[in-house]
């Protein structure tokens, strides 16, 4: 069984920082794209980060760049969303998920973790 945890989320204030954590079971992440997503009520779930260690592509949604970074630990088959300078507009909940090939399209992804929240009070 593929699954995934995620954790970190929490509230902070405005330019603060936050590291969310997604621990997978029943597969490596060698073999994934890695993706870090964003949804608020009444809105639909956004791409915020994606990666792929297969080629090395990478994908930050516009408002995110320069302040948030997405890496994984296939040793500890854990991925991490670095997320710094947080501002209020990045409070959502935030979802981890993988599928095999790097897509930014999150209808696409396979598998998905149970979502954190994230509060950014100004």
């Amino acid at each position: 069984d593929v699954q995934l945890q995620a954790s970190g989320g929490g509230s902070v204030q405005a330019g603060g920082s936050l590291r969310l954590s997604c621990v997978a079971s029943g597969f490596t992440f060698d073999d994934y794209a890695i993706g870090w997503f964003r949804q608020v009520p009444g809105k639909e779930r956004e791409g915020v980060s994606c990666f792929s260690s297969t080629d090395g592509r990478a994908y930050y949604e516009d408002s995110v760049k320069g302040r948030f970074t997405i890496s994984s630990d296939n040793a500890k088959n854990t991925m991490y969303l670095q997320m710094n300078s947080l501002k209020p507009e990045d409070t959502a909940v935030y979802y981890c998920a993988v599928r095999r090939r790097f897509t930014v399209t999150p209808t696409k992804y396979d598998y998905w973790g149970q979502g954190t929240q994230v509060t950014v009070s100004s």
